[in-house]
Parts: structure tokens; sequence; C-alpha cells
């Protein structure tokens, strides 16, 4: 009894101390004044764990002048999310004042039978990479690991090859791509690296391919084949309309039992131990959750059109980057754990100056390839997006 009541009581006083440090962060942001709060469990903790939570969070919030308040008297809605990962437990607050973008903050602690030690502010962050910036449309890019590294850019007619020499990408060669029909006109591509030859490029209707042996060359011819939906090129392929700028949903060779999935434009595997849980950014604007044998459909998750997994070594291992929902001219990205097949937030989001207009895994699904427009001055810029565990 002795130790329960000695664990219960550390259990307590980190609440109060994490409640307080996450209220004092959302009273950054807001100011004094009335809010709606609203506070969600999607941990591990018991219901009445939870109600006491919310209890102190009302009370440090109050003492910092944010007063709790009905949707009809409140200019701002405070979402606090209650989760955790394989280590820690997070609390997640979405910060929404008017019809400006929405401020992300959290506070995170040890899990059970970790012990109270120490608690992070921010569990995770999304670094991001400048690699390449030009005022031609990029639709992906891929960079080759080999010695001096190697960068491929597809744009609408051309790839570029480029080689790093003394800290600077040399252009070495550039290979037009043939296309009979013309170009749709949200017009998307993929990139593949191969490991028999060079890459593979996907383009509505059409398939390129690179010359195996040198001189290198890149040959293209019409096709209606699958693209596939991993880096590497392996696993599942998704079936790509030749006029539009999304995926039909007939899946190839499927998920399980699963042939065929709601209309989409990307989608992210999470990795499993005898299964792979698929996640689909339908064309609906909903989230499809696949696992070979259910379709759930999440709803008002603020995801955008563009996801991607990336496995970390963070959490669980593997997270899911989604772009923002939010309609404007710029564009953020935010990670997510998939837990009880519910979506947690597990960073803050990571600003970009414009909106992304391509959004894929890498070969070794370590890192995600994004590909913004910044609006300020035109150009395009392809970013690399890696998780940071502050570890």
């Amino acid at each position: 009894m002795l130790v329960l009541l000695s664990a219960s009581t550390a259990s307590a006083k980190d609440w109060q101390a994490a409640a307080g440090e996450l209220a004092q962060k959302i009273a950054a942001i807001t100011g004094p004044g009335a809010a709606l709060i609203k506070v969600v469990n999607r941990s591990s903790l018991t219901a009445a764990d939870a109600d006491d939570i919310h209890r102190k969070l009302l009370t440090q919030l109050a003492a910092f002048g944010v007063q709790e308040a009905n949707s009809d008297q409140a200019a701002v809605t405070v979402q606090i999310t209650l989760s955790q990962n394989l280590q820690n437990y997070l609390w997640v607050a979405e910060v929404h004042q008017g019809t400006g973008e929405s401020v992300v903050v959290m506070v995170s602690m040890p899990g059970p039978g970790t012990g109270f030690a120490q608690r992070s502010s921010t569990p995770f962050t999304i670094y991001k990479a400048l690699l390449w910036s030009d005022q031609n449309r990029i639709l992906d890019l891929a960079v080759v690991n080999s010695n001096p590294p190697n960068m491929i850019i597809l744009e609408p007619e051309q790839i570029i090859l480029q080689r790093l020499q003394s800290d600077h990408w040399q252009q070495t060669q550039v290979l037009p791509l043939i296309h009979v029909r013309p170009w749709p006109r949200d017009l998307r591509g993929r990139l593949v690296l191969r490991k028999d030859y060079l890459f593979d490029a996907y383009l509505p209707g059409v398939h390129c391919r690179s010359r195996a042996a040198a001189p290198l060359s890149v040959t293209c011819e019409d096709s209606d084949d699958p693209w596939p939906l991993t880096g590497n090129g392996e696993g599942l392929n998704a079936f790509f309309s030749a006029t539009r700028n999304f995926f039909t949903g007939a899946l190839s060779p499927g998920i399980q039992k699963q042939t065929s999935a709601p209309a989409f434009y990307s989608a992210a595997p999470l990795p499993h131990e005898k299964y792979t849980l698929w996640a689909f950014a339908a064309v609906d604007g909903e989230v499809h959750l696949l696992d070979g044998v259910s379709d759930r459909s999440l709803s008002q998750v603020g995801w955008g059109s563009d996801i991607a997994s990336v496995r970390s070594g963070c959490g669980s291992g593997w997270q899911i980057l989604a772009t923002s929902d939010e309609h404007g001219p710029t564009d953020s990205v935010k990670a997510f754990e998939i837990l009880d097949r519910e979506p947690v937030l597990v960073s803050p989001p990571a600003q970009f100056g414009g909106s992304i207009s391509a959004f894929w895994a890498d070969s070794d699904s370590s890192s995600v390839m994004a590909i913004s427009h910044n609006s300020e001055t035109g150009k395009y810029e392809a970013y690399r997006l890696s998780m940071d565990c502050h570890q």
C-alpha cells in the first residue's frame, strides 16, 4: 500500500507541474480572457486520472487569467489531447484564434514505469533541410548517396542531373522527357531510385526509365502501370489517373484481401509486427485506415492531401507527416503517431513559405522530400524532412 500510495502521489505531483507548464504555454498565446477548452483522452490513463488532469488544467489556466467559457462567449478554442507513445505521456494543446493558423504547444513526461524525473516540452521536432531551389517547377527530387553524391531533379519537360563538387551542386546532364499527350493541369510526378539502374520517373500516363549502362539516357513510353507507394518501389502500388492529379483507388497487389481504397491523393504505411496499417488521404477529405481486413474512416483530423510516413526510431518508431488542411498562401507539416487507430499529434508544425506541391518518402523511409512553391520569391524549394527525437 505504501508503494502504491507513493507512486500515486508522485504521479499527481507531476501532473500538477505538467498542467502548470502547459497552462503557461497556452496563456502566453491567448492572453487572459474567455476560452472554449476541450480535453480529450487518447492515452492509457483511466477516466478518473483524465478527469483529475482536466481539473488541474482548468485551475492552472484560471490562474493565468484564461477562463473556461462556452462557444458563444469564447474568442479562443483550446483543444488539449492527452496521448502517449511507447516512452512518454504527451499533452498537446492546439490553440485556435479567429481566422489565423492554429498554434501547437505541448509537454511530455515519462510514461508508466519509467519514473517522473524528466520532462521535455517538445518531444519530437520536424527538421527541415533545404536541398535545392529553382524558378522552374520541381515535381520531385532524389539524392543518390554515392561518392560524391548526385541529385536528380524531375521537372515537367526534363530531368536534371547534378553532382556535389566542392560543397556546390554542379549540373552534369539534362535528359528531355518525351511525351505525346499534353500534361494535365495539376501535374504530379515521382522519382524512384532503383538498384539495377539509376531511376524510374512516373508521370500521368507516362513511365520513364534511365539506361543501365553509360552514357546515361532516359526512355519514356505511354503506360498505365501503377505507381509505387513506397520510396523503395517495392510492395504496394496504385493506379494514377492519367488526366487528373490523384490515384483511382485500385491497388496492386493489394493490402491482404483489400484490393481497392477510396480515390486518394497520397498514402503512408505504418509497419507492425504482423501487418502494415495504411493511411490514405482520400479525395473526399477523409483519412482512411486499411489493415487488410477493415477500412476505418477518420474525419476532421486536420490533414491535408499530402501525407507520408517516416521511419525515425522516435516514439513508436514510425510517424506520419501530414500537411495542414488550412487553405492559404503558406503551408505547414505536423508529425502524428497512430495509437489505437487514432492520430495523435507529436510535434510542433514545420512552417513553409508557400504551398506544398509534392510530398514523397525517400528510398529508405528515413526522411520525406517536400516541394514547396514559395509565395514571396516564386521559387520552388525542395526540402528533406526528418524527425529529431531530442535524444
